[in-house]
């Protein structure tokens, strides 16, 4: 098959999430849409409320300010939502910073009950 072959496109197509974060974010929006915890409008004005907020400070227009933005609408959200008080979120933040940092590169995170 040439790469011009239509049925060739799913040999040169990129990934779908540059990064496996990008993917479980994305997960986790669409569940808390899909449980109810959020609305999707809601939803959808929050992240675009953060991805303008990236842009007026000059944040380049790229997949990682895009998914540094639904991170920060999550965390809006759920605060909002009260989901998850504050100390709660930092107390997870900081167990998958741990988390990360004890991991061999190319392997993935797991957390293991530290928070």
């Amino acid at each position: 098959m040439s790469r011009s072959d239509p049925g060739s496109a799913h040999l040169t197509r990129e990934p779908a999430f540059a990064e496996p974060w990008h993917a479980q974010a994305s997960a986790m929006a669409n569940l808390l849409v899909a449980s109810g915890v959020i609305s999707g409008a809601h939803w959808s004005e929050t992240l675009g409320a953060k991805l303008r907020e990236a842009q007026l400070v000059g944040q380049p227009d790229d997949t990682d300010t895009y998914y540094r933005a639904v991170l920060s609408a999550l965390e809006s959200l759920l605060d909002q939502a009260r989901a998850i008080s504050g100390n709660e979120l930092i107390q997870r933040r900081d167990a998958w910073e741990r988390a990360y940092l004890r991991t061999p590169h190319g392997q993935p995170v797991v957390l293991n009950g530290d928070f």
